[in-house]
């Protein structure tokens, strides 16, 4: 029953965020802005979808808050001023940060058949923050490689068996877990 709910309250969502895009066709800036926040809920979305439960949910808020923590940190130590002037947080992308780390959570844990739409949504995010003046390409380039590796870090494939390493107390073996 939670489940269902939790899903018809993502479909509404979606469907509210894609009447925003719809308005903000037309504006790259706009639209980049809206795909950056829809690719990552998505992402997040899917793991209710496909009930696995906690582990996908908390491996996606891993790895969008290391994204975010490492994009926010390198901002503040780098300081670099915009193209339009403004000063002095445009380096890395936060935009392209975000929507990378949705796109490569849905490509580690899905596959890379589920990922190419979301892959090339934040492409596209990327280029609407070079478009708006808000970037330079490295800053966006930064950016996508900062979003990719907090997936890739964080982030397991979803199978039906999981085998994992173990090393404690001087025992050495494998573990298997079986999703039901």
């Amino acid at each position: 029953m939670a489940m269902k709910c939790v899903r018809s309250v993502f479909a509404v969502f979606v469907f509210l965020y894609g009447l925003n895009l719809q308005a903000a066709m037309g504006n790259t800036e706009e639209t980049g802005d809206v795909l950056a926040l829809l690719i990552p809920s998505i992402a997040f979305g899917g793991t209710f979808f496909r009930e696995e439960g906690h582990e996908g949910s908390m491996e996606f808020l891993k790895a969008l808050g290391s994204t975010q923590l490492i994009t926010k940190a390198l901002k503040t130590t780098i300081r670099k001023r915009r193209p339009n002037g403004n000063c002095c947080d445009s380096f890395p992308s936060g935009h392209s940060s975000r929507a990378f780390s949705g796109a490569s959570f849905i490509h580690k844990r899905y596959g890379l058949k589920y990922s190419v739409p979301a892959y090339i949504a934040a492409a596209y995010v990327g280029y609407s923050r070079i478009d708006a003046n808000q970037h330079e390409i490295e800053d966006v380039v930064v950016g996508a490689l900062v979003g990719i590796l907090g997936s890739y870090v964080f982030v397991h494939p979803y199978t039906q068996v999981q085998v994992t390493a173990v090393a404690e107390n001087g025992m050495y073996g494998l573990s298997f877990k079986k999703r039901l």
